[in-house]
């Protein structure tokens, strides 16, 4: 999980650079203080939606929390190169730091991207409160093993392997596996710059 500690280093390096202070990042981004010093400091890995929300304030992509190097050309990901030190873990938005996505990028080393492919291992919870979240941009999920539920507005989606569902994420929505199992899948996010 080493990436999850460049991330607050990354986005309190830009913010300092663009001269906010946290307040103004806070106010910008609709979060709050604290969760932006938390974010920063590493305490905390938020969802994709937050994130999102701080990479609009900073004028930035979100693959620049995640960008490892400056390729150009084609990036190939090969399956003996990933490992645990490669991994991002998120929240699931809710109050307390329950980390129930494990994610690997597919294209860290990709500058100028626009899209954010990731292999996403769903942890097993028995939690059934989930907190929706919501931002710009689409994302195109494909189930690679288990079942997964997808709450969407007032709908909630079953897909199981070999299912695949693209939405709008400005719709409210989360993604968890069904029934306390665990899940893998294949996610990619959009977000327009």
């Amino acid at each position: 999980m080493g990436s999850n500690n460049m991330i607050g280093a990354k986005i309190k390096s830009i913010r300092e650079s663009k001269q906010l202070t946290l307040i103004e990042m806070a106010e910008r981004s609709g979060l709050g203080i604290e969760q932006v010093e938390r974010i920063e400091s590493n305490v905390d890995f938020p969802s994709l939606a937050p994130l999102i929300k701080i990479a609009r304030v900073l004028g930035v992509r979100l693959g620049t929390f995640l960008d490892d190097q400056s390729e150009l050309g084609p990036v190939v990901c090969r399956k003996k190169d990933s490992n645990e030190e490669n991994s991002i873990s998120f929240s699931n938005n809710a109050t307390v730091s329950h980390k129930h996505m494990e994610y690997h990028s597919l294209s860290q080393d990709k500058s100028g991207r626009h899209m954010e492919p990731f292999l996403i291992d769903i942890i097993p919870s028995e939690d059934t409160d989930f907190s929706l979240s919501t931002h710009e941009g689409e994302e195109f999920i494909y189930v690679l093993e288990g079942i997964v539920e997808i709450d969407y507005g007032k709908n909630t989606y079953v897909l199981e392997e070999g299912d695949s569902i693209y939405y709008d994420s400005i719709v409210p929505h989360h993604v968890h596996a069904a029934h306390g199992g665990a899940a893998k899948i294949l996610g990619i996010v959009y977000t327009p710059y």
